[in-house]
């Protein structure tokens, strides 16, 4: 169960970065927004693998 909920809660995190990132600097700007998006969700897939995928 303990897992599970670091899962949600890095997950929850992820989100709250993009929104966050999206309203605040690319809000209509398309193209920036989408690449940027993707970068982020990048790096948290990497921080994902590397530091709590062996937890």
């Amino acid at each position: 169960m303990g897992k599970q909920a670091s899962i949600v809660l890095f997950v929850l995190a992820m989100v709250a970065v993009v929104v966050g990132v999206d309203v605040l600097f690319f809000r209509h700007h398309f193209w920036p927004r989408l690449l940027v998006n993707i970068g982020i969700v990048v790096v948290f897939a990497a921080f994902y693998f590397r530091f709590l995928k062996r937890a």
